[in-house]
């Protein structure tokens, strides 16, 4: 796919934006029903979940705090809204529902937030933006899914909130890998920095220590 790179380097889009301490970490939508091809996985979310394994055991290991989201729709439907419209079958996606508990492999611990949410962005509707503010959070590491719906209406939310979005583009996926890579794109072009895993993780230790990235 052709993402017409030129024009926006003319046009001064891209720039670089180096994260900065203190970290965060932000896990959108592992949950069961995300990771199962036949409800609304599919594409590289499975790979993108062991990904994410050793990035959240990183981020315990540095004491970063930890944010899980989960889709979590009233039992009645009551809090049915236009993305519930627009997909019917996220409705089923309930407090006690196996298809909306976060994947056996990222379970959180004490200490982590579980958010739960009915829209695409994290920051919509919820308290993360304050409780991320508290905790003095200036770059926020974004895994998850689906790069093109939940991962990139958090991610315009977190820039807008001031926070410098970080995207960690092994442990982000989508079912649709034409969508994943032009959504990265998009979003490095526009809204955040992105790196690999090992990469993100590398230039944090660095900004941690006060090094330049």
């Amino acid at each position: 796919m052709s993402f017409d790179q030129d024009i926006y380097e003319k046009q001064g889009f891209g720039n670089a934006v180096a994260p900065m301490a203190p970290y965060g970490l932000l896990i959108i939508d592992f949950i069961n029903g995300f990771a199962d091809p036949l409800t609304f996985g599919g594409g590289n979310i499975a790979d993108a979940i062991e990904c994410t394994r050793g990035l959240l055991a990183q981020a315990r290991q540095r004491q970063w705090p930890i944010v899980h989201t989960r889709v979590v729709y009233q039992g009645d439907g009551a809090d049915a809204n236009i993305f519930a419209l627009k997909v019917p079958p996220i409705l089923a996606l309930r407090e006690d529902a196996p298809e909306s508990q976060i994947v056996p492999q990222l379970q959180p611990v004490t200490g982590e937030l579980v958010l739960r949410k009915t829209s695409p962005s994290a920051f919509f509707g919820t308290s993360l933006a304050a409780w991320l503010s508290l905790r003095g959070i200036r770059t926020l590491l974004i895994a998850g899914c689906t790069t093109s719906g939940c991962v990139r209406a958090s991610v315009v939310d977190a820039m807008c909130h001031g926070f410098r979005p970080l995207v960690v583009t092994d442990c982000v996926g989508d079912r649709s890998l034409q969508a994943h890579e032009a959504n990265l794109f998009d979003m490095n072009q526009k809204y955040a920095t992105l790196m690999a895993r090992d990469v993100a993780l590398e230039a944090t230790t660095k900004a941690e220590n006060g090094a330049s990235v």
